[in-house]
């Protein structure tokens, strides 16, 4: 059976779609039958690519990311997803806060998933230089491979 997990992040073109590849990438390599999306709370970017300097990180560590195009979360998404994945807590308020009744999806932050992490969030690296983008990439790597752990064991 197919899990179906999406992450979020504000504007879907830099944390967000890493983490999309990453677990990917893991899931890939553990064998684990998954479907992968994200999308951002806000809407800015819808249509456009993920942030040059995203692809770039993803780039140098083995994983294209050139294909995806930003998205804005949807109330279906609560339906269609089984979990619903958070950078940072300010993007996990605002899914609790549109979170449909009768939803599925299970909300979490994604660095819930690396023990002695949890609660805290991946650092925004928009703002910042390529140092930020590694930085981002080494804790969504982190999370998809503690999520990953935790989806074969059936948790």
């Amino acid at each position: 059976m197919t899990i179906a997990i999406l992450f979020v992040c504000l504007g879907n073109i830099c944390r967000s779609p890493l983490a999309e590849a990453a677990l990917r990438a893991e899931a890939e390599r553990r064998g684990l039958d998954i479907e992968v999306d994200s999308a951002g709370t806000g809407d800015w970017h819808v249509g456009h690519p993920p942030d040059p300097r995203a692809r770039a990180v993803a780039g140098r560590n083995g994983v294209d990311i050139s294909h995806l195009r930003a998205r804005q979360v949807t109330g279906e998404d609560f339906h269609r997803f089984d979990h619903i994945v958070a950078l940072d807590r300010e993007n996990f308020a605002g899914l609790e806060a549109m979170r449909p009744a009768g939803a599925r999806a299970r909300l979490s932050l994604l660095l819930d998933h690396v023990p002695g992490r949890e609660g805290e969030a991946v650092a925004d690296p928009y703002h910042g230089d390529d140092s930020h983008f590694d930085a981002s990439w080494a804790d969504v790597t982190a999370g998809a491979a503690g999520l990953a752990r935790r989806l074969s064991e059936g948790r």
